[in-house]
């Protein structure tokens, strides 16, 4: 099979939109994510993002120039302040977010949601969560492994960057991916990366059809939500929450005590955030 070939199946399974920018660390997968979005006539703009952590850090962003000058698309360098500390991960990706904006595509593949999926299983997530990464213009290459990013490269003679960030044990995501990945391999006796990918894509079908119903549900009606099915209710409860405010997401007993109050159980319950639900004349609403 020559390269050409290769690619054509590759961009067979990827959803790139017509135009848009991407983030680009210099990585296998962000390297062959810039690569094909050039291929499949994405006007794409490369983003690299120098959050500081480590030394040498914003010399890589002339190695994603060079990137870019080679496939001949434009390129911008941004660079945010992200100190150590807890959560990371989370803050890093924020700050990135913050200059990339909510449209730029991310080099996620499948190894990447199957990975999620595990994490968001051990943090007791339901169907939203376990639904993991989303397909989607922001995740064009979200159908490849990992595996088929780094052959790209190879084949193309890219040479990319090796993160030493992303075998520190102090991640829970490498944990995931160095450990429990492998041992989950070896029980089940295959590759289990995509038995979960599959699984998150399931799940994400069930959650937007749950959704959809969901939204047919006025959760200020205290009488309509306590007489409507316990996984719509709580969806109701948690979607009017997370709308009052964004991207406040409640926990499984804040819902539940919203529920208890539609169903007269108790008059007002905390909900977080400085925030309560009250009950007055049948109507549930959120105070403070």
């Amino acid at each position: 099979m020559t390269s050409a070939t290769a690619d054509v199946g590759l961009l067979a399974r990827c959803t790139f939109p017509p135009a848009g920018t991407a983030a680009v660390s210099g990585g296998a997968d962000s390297t062959a994510l810039l690569v094909l979005a050039v291929e499949a006539g994405c006007q794409v703009t490369a983003v690299h993002v120098d959050h500081g952590l480590r030394p040498g850090s914003a010399a890589e962003a002339d190695h994603v120039a060079e990137l870019a000058a080679r496939l001949g698309v434009p390129f911008r360098a941004e660079r945010v302040e992200v100190t150590p500390g807890p959560n990371l991960e989370a803050r890093a990706r924020d700050a990135r977010r913050s200059v990339l904006g909510p449209a730029a595509m991310t080099g996620h593949t499948a190894d990447d949601r199957a990975e999620t999926l595990l994490l968001q299983l051990l943090r007791g997530a339901g169907t939203t969560g376990l639904a993991a990464i989303r397909p989607g213009p922001t995740k064009p290459i979200l159908a490849l492994r990992r595996s088929e990013t780094r052959a790209l490269c190879v084949e193309r003679g890219l040479a990319t960057i090796d993160d030493p960030s992303n075998r520190d044990p102090a991640f829970r995501r490498n944990r995931v991916r160095a450990e429990l990945l492998p041992l989950l391999d070896d029980v089940a006796g295959r590759d289990t990366t995509v038995l979960l990918a599959r699984t998150a894509a399931l799940l994400g079908d069930d959650d937007r059809f749950l959704d959809d119903l969901a939204a047919d549900l006025d959760p200020t009606d205290a009488r309509a939500l306590a007489g409507a099915p316990p996984v719509l209710a709580r969806r109701a409860v948690r979607r009017w929450l997370v709308a009052d405010r964004p991207p406040y997401a409640p926990d499984l007993a804040a819902v539940e005590r919203v529920l208890a109050v539609a169903r007269g159980d108790i008059r007002a319950t905390d909900v977080g955030g400085g925030r309560r639900v009250e009950r007055t004349a049948g109507r549930l609403r959120i105070a403070g």
